[in-house]
């Protein structure tokens, strides 16, 4: 018996390409279907009622499971990341000055990443997980600021917190308390835990 070969049609509600290759690592055989959701509409409601920035991510990763799984049979995965400094949540930068004034705030602080999964069937969540990973920035220099975003380009407008950390973000680190799995967006290892216990997988 596979260690990673489900019964089931596994579906991931995203078109990130992070999240996809961490499913693929993992063995996993699953089909990518975008949920089509207004992300940003669906988060200013959200904002507008006070509801915390770990139960926005929740919120966000159901509603992309549920959205999908009414459509396409199987089990599938909703996923969101926010990330929360201070209390003040970021999004994605929409433009180089504002990766760099976003990295500006985060540098020599410790930031929170709001990493969430929600597994639903025929629209309806049947598991869901939150992981909640803490990260430090050092304090760099303007100058290797500005060196780090002219080496990574647009790549700094796909993340919230404008970093991969398994490339050249690592840079901008001291200190991680969290594992990559969740820091790239997919809490991977409570995902293999309930796949394991659902379909009777080698333990």
């Amino acid at each position: 018996m596979s260690i990673s070969r489900l019964n089931e049609r596994l579906i991931l509600a995203s078109k990130s390409a992070g999240r996809a290759a961490v499913l693929s690592a993992a063995g996993l055989t699953f089909e990518q279907i975008v949920s089509g959701v207004d992300e940003d509409a669906i988060k200013d409601s959200l904002r507008a009622e006070g509801v915390s920035v770990g139960d926005q991510a929740d919120a966000l990763a159901e509603t992309k499971a549920i959205r999908v799984s009414t459509r396409h049979l199987g089990i599938v995965l909703g996923a969101d990341q926010m990330l929360e400094v201070e209390g003040r949540p970021l999004d994605k930068a929409n433009s180089r000055a504002e990766a760099r004034e976003y990295l500006q705030l985060l540098r020599g602080r410790t930031h929170t990443l709001h990493s969430a999964i929600v597994a639903c069937i025929e629209g309806a969540p049947v598991w869901r997980h939150i992981s909640r990973p803490k990260l430090t920035m050092r304090p760099f220099s303007d100058a290797f600021l500005d060196a780090y975003l002219d080496e990574i380009g647009d790549d700094a407008l796909t993340t919230v917190g404008c970093y991969k950390i398994e490339g050249r973000g690592a840079h901008l680190f001291e200190k991680i308390e969290g594992d990559q799995y969740t820091i790239m967006g997919l809490p991977l290892l409570p995902l293999l835990r309930w796949l394991r216990d659902r379909h009777s997988l080698p333990a």
